[in-house]
């Protein structure tokens, strides 16, 4: 079942790097639609990233909170009081690809776990889950930053709860993609049916996972209050997020992407090899 189209994006909510701040719109260091930027490092290959211990620093970055790590658990994504985000940010990119991540998501109403796909074009691929919704996942995408599409976001119920492990698997080619839910296949976007192609997410991309406060009544708005379930009562406490792994496997086998124009597609890429 899709959901309506909402204006807030998960890549723009665990965009900022600074603890307390949450953004209203999408960001970029540098996007190339609007000028010539540097090449993105690329996967190249694929990769399971087990959790169970502090990442190299040239894979990924943590960003806001701290995260911790658990040889069971796995990277442990915790929100302690108002203003808090957690985020960890894959330092390279790549250009269609599958991940498959190994999560449980938080608890509390208004608190929201992410995984997130985000290019320096404003591609967006997202899992979404509600803390105080534990029946439903939720899918969505946006291309070239454009938040105000209609029937970005499907909605997906579950055998079980989200607080359970799961694998959340995504699927990417220039044709499709595909959302699957421990090993079914939950929904398929064709290309053509993003506003014929120009919607589509289709720019090298990275992997972003983290958790937020949508209930924050101090730094949110009312429609994203709403949308997230509701005000979060801090009070009910810590609110922790579990990722065990992430495998990610890039369908290129380059070592860096570079746009050669500004049209946002797939096609103006270029692959270093």
């Amino acid at each position: 079942m899709l959901s309506s189209p909402r204006s807030v994006s998960a890549l723009a909510l665990l965009a900022s790097t600074l603890v307390g701040s949450a953004v209203a719109q999408l960001s970029t260091k540098c996007n190339p639609m609007e000028k010539t930027c540097p090449a993105d490092p690329a996967l190249g290959t694929a990769h399971t990233f087990n959790f169970n211990s502090t990442p190299p620093e040239d894979t990924f970055t943590s960003e806001a909170v701290e995260i911790t790590y658990d040889e069971t658990e796995g990277a442990i994504f915790t929100i302690s009081e108002q203003g808090q985000s957690t985020t960890l940010a894959s330092n390279f990119y790549f250009f269609f690809g599958k991940t498959e991540v190994l999560m449980k998501a938080a608890r509390g109403q208004g608190i929201i776990s992410s995984i997130v796909w985000g290019s320096d074009t404003l591609d967006e691929v997202d899992w979404e889950f509600k803390g105080g919704n534990e029946t439903f996942a939720f899918s969505n995408y946006f291309g070239k930053g454009n938040t105000n599409a209609n029937d970005t976001g499907g909605d997906h119920k579950l055998s079980g709860s989200i607080y359970d492990l799961h694998n959340y698997t995504t699927v990417w080619t220039k044709d499709k993609l595909e959302w699957h839910l421990d090993g079914n296949l939950l929904r398929t976007l064709h290309a053509a049916d993003a506003n014929d192609t120009h919607n589509f997410p289709q720019t090298p991309m990275t992997l972003r996972l983290g958790s937020w406060v949508g209930g924050d009544p101090k730094t949110q708005a009312n429609g994203t209050i709403e949308w997230a379930g509701g005000e979060t009562d801090f009070s009910k406490g810590p609110f922790s997020m579990y990722v065990k792994s992430a495998r990610v496997e890039d369908f290129s086998s380059g070592k860096e992407y570079t746009y050669t124009d500004k049209s946002g597609s797939w096609e103006s890429i270029k692959i270093t090899e």
